[in-house]
């Protein structure tokens, strides 16, 4: 075994106890773990500065000199202690409020220390709370960096000792120990061509910068190869794929397309829609298995290009099924795709947890004998009883919400040959996250909206402008348009002051009252019935305004719905504030979004509704909501979720780098696609061992 895989509580300076809040709180668990667990930042520990010069702009001070004296102030239960200290040019306090006993029992007035900590002032007073101390003379030399790392840690690990200093420490103590263990993880070739450090010396320098360049050299290595192997793990795949998996050919575009494409079409397509329905096309007849990304924004047009794709189905004679997350979405597609197959002769069927035995039965022996040719429905599709006398095309919508396991289920709903797989998404990916989370699937981007529609017009409004907002929508109301009006809650939460969904309901009602106006309720917590009555009301107009929660988030679909405020918008997210927003501007008239908040708003709620404000393009706000969250975040997907955990690259800031690391790995896999080459035999095994123990659901989109 090699020492990297050594249990951390074996470290010196460890233990059980703080090993299990190594295990808990930063996921270390041996010597390996430790020495990939980099800094978050660095401080420059070449300056050193006199007394006289500190002041509380400087963010972090050092200095050398001798403690003059203590004092211990206040009662047992609050006491402080206060060292006096002095270099020459003057006196500054030192204060501990913890572990008093071990600084008095072990810091010594009249010896030479060297200090290091954040300036602030105490009762008028510049001083340094909690310094780090060590004695000048005993100053580390061996692994001594001017740039020194900062590690994160939690509240809890810094009340044990288990601060950023202590584990910089363990970092020494664990590279002293198992430094020699490391061993190179890209082929020597590589790392000559791109003129790489060798990979112990990048992670000696991760730790211990010798000096800026080294530090930024270091850096690049390491994130290169976090991103450049899962890049090679999902292009690897996808080859695997196409090569394993023999996909259903399509070679005919029929009367069932054509038909509807002369008679049927609701409207014109745009370009992108064409380009997409194309690439579709020669992807479904390429004799290997689509799995295909089709991104694009709210009111692109992604189900019409879902029902053109399940028409080419239908004339290969085979059936397609579109899932979706929710009863309400799945009874949108249903209603939207029926009324525009009317008098078409193709049968399409709905199924859901909320459909009757007797149609449930009906439709299930439809579907086998292969009368059924489109099935809709949500996770009822996956359920062991629905089979298909020919499955030729998957579609998932809102793919996100959807477990990898669950699309497998339907996946394998085919005997033989699997179905091709299109998966759909409302809510832009930044293309970056693209090509790492989903870097194995074709992707397509519809970024153009159908003729007609016009640009959402957003605006920004505090409390203290509720009545102006009132005086709109009865304009719009006069207008004849209807109103969405979301609130983050149903009931109210002590520890939090937004509007809530039953306060703002009876508040409307009495802005609004009837018999002059007509409010609607909805929430995930109202029974199915009541659910539908209140859309049933909203969509025939008779209701002008719906209060409702999240739920309306998709699958919703009022044209005449020209407003959508948004309460407490300063609690949700970019890409939710964009997908609520998609819920108006679907008719023809001009369409407005309101987002009302509070008057205090931190710096990033601030920048979330600035955003908003200043564009409608759903890419520019997934990057800006990537960069400002994270990527971990973004539709829920953690980056541990990928093939590898990034230990150092960030998906929203290493762009450049992640389309330079796909690159090489294209050239690669065009070269050598099974990597049979003795060069790249290295690099395979590496990638097996990475890969192992993850599960390989990029066979499954």
């Amino acid at each position: 075994m090699s020492l990297l895989d050594q249990e951390i509580k074996y470290l010196a300076g460890v233990g059980p106890k703080k090993a299990e809040m190594l295990n808990k709180d930063l996921n270390i668990f041996t010597l390996g773990d430790l020495l990939y667990y980099f800094p978050y930042r660095y401080i420059d520990k070449s300056k050193f500065y006199s007394i006289r010069e500190i002041s509380l702009d400087l963010p972090y001070i050092q200095i050398k000199g001798e403690i003059k004296s203590f004092l211990l102030v206040g009662p047992k239960r609050g006491q402080r202690l206060i060292a006096t200290f002095s270099d020459g040019t003057g006196n500054i306090e030192l204060l501990w409020f913890k572990g008093i006993k071990w600084i008095q029992e072990n810091l010594k007035p009249g010896i030479n220390y060297t200090i290091f900590g954040k300036p602030t002032e105490f009762n008028g007073r510049i001083n340094i709370v909690h310094p780090e101390v060590e004695e000048t003379q005993k100053k580390s030399v061996e692994l001594a960096s001017v740039l020194h790392g900062m590690y994160n840690t939690s509240e809890k690990m810094k009340n044990a000792f288990l601060n950023s200093k202590a584990i910089y420490k363990l970092q020494q103590i664990a590279w002293q120990k198992a430094s020699n263990s490391i061993t190179e993880t890209l082929p020597e070739w590589m790392i000559n061509k791109l003129h790489f450090l060798p990979l112990a010396e990048s992670i000696f320098n991760l730790h211990f910068p010798q000096n800026a360049e080294k530090l930024q050299r270091a850096e690049y290595r390491i994130k290169f190869e976090e991103l450049f192997f899962i890049q090679l793990s999902m292009l690897r795949i996808k080859a695997e794929r196409n090569r394993a998996f023999e996909g259903l050919r399509f070679p005919i575009v029929g009367n069932f397309f054509n038909d509807f494409y002369k008679n049927n079409l609701p409207f014109e397509l745009t370009n992108a829609q064409k380009r997409v329905v194309k690439e579709i096309r020669v992807n479904m007849n390429s004799g290997t298995q689509m799995n295909r990304l089709v991104q694009g924004d709210v009111g692109s047009g992604k189900t019409l290009v879902a029902l053109l794709s399940m028409l080419i189905s239908l004339d290969n004679n085979c059936q397609s099924c579109l899932m979706a997350p929710t009863e309400i979405l799945a009874s949108q597609h249903f209603n939207s795709i029926s009324q525009m197959l009317k008098g078409l002769d193709i049968q399409v069927g709905l199924l859901m947890g909320s459909t009757k035995k007797s149609e449930r039965e009906k439709l299930l022996l439809d579907l086998v004998e292969g009368r059924l040719n489109i099935l809709i429905g949500t996770h009822a599709l996956l359920e062991d009883p629905v089979r298909f006398k020919h499955l030729g095309l998957v579609v998932i919508d809102e793919q996100h919400r959807f477990g990898v396991a669950q699309r497998a289920a339907l996946w394998r709903k085919n005997d033989g040959i699997p179905p091709h797989v299109l998966v759909m998404t409302a809510t832009p990916i930044p293309r970056t996250l693209a090509m790492t989370v989903y870097g194995d699937l074709d992707s397509s981007i519809i970024d153009e909206l159908p003729p007609g529609r016009k640009p959402i017009i957003t605006a920004h409004y505090r409390d203290s402008k509720r009545l102006r907002l009132f005086g709109f929508m009865k304009e719009q109301i006069k207008k004849g348009r209807q109103i969405y009006m979301v609130y983050p809650l149903i009931n109210e939460s002590e520890k939090m002051d937004y509007k809530n969904l039953e306060d703002g309901y009876f508040s409307i009602m009495s802005a609004f009252p009837s018999p002059e106006y007509y409010v609607a309720l909805l929430h995930g917590k109202m029974k199915k019935d009541q659910k539908d009555i209140s859309m049933a009301l909203f969509k025939s107009g008779k209701a002008q305004i719906m209060v409702a929660t999240t739920v309306i988030e998709v699958g919703v679909d009022v044209p005449n719905a020209s407003v959508m405020v948004i309460e407490s918008a300063e609690r949700f997210g970019l890409s939710q504030l964009h997908q609520l927003r998609g819920r108006v501007g679907r008719g023809g008239y001009q369409s407005y979004c309101i987002l009302m908040s509070g008057d205090k708003l931190s710096s990033d709620a601030k920048k979330r509704l600035e955003i908003m404000v200043e564009t409608n393009d759903g890419f520019a706000i997934a990057e800006a909501d990537m960069k400002l969250r994270g990527p971990g975040d973004i539709e829920g997907t953690q980056q541990s979720g990928m093939p590898f955990d990034l230990k150092l690259a960030n998906i929203a800031k290493d762009g450049q780098l992640i389309h330079f690391s796909r690159d090489i790995a294209t050239r690669l896999l065009d070269e050598d696609p099974e990597l049979a080459n003795p060069n790249n035999a290295f690099l395979k095994q590496q990638l097996d061992k990475k890969a192992k123990a993850k599960v390989n659901w990029g066979l499954i989109s």
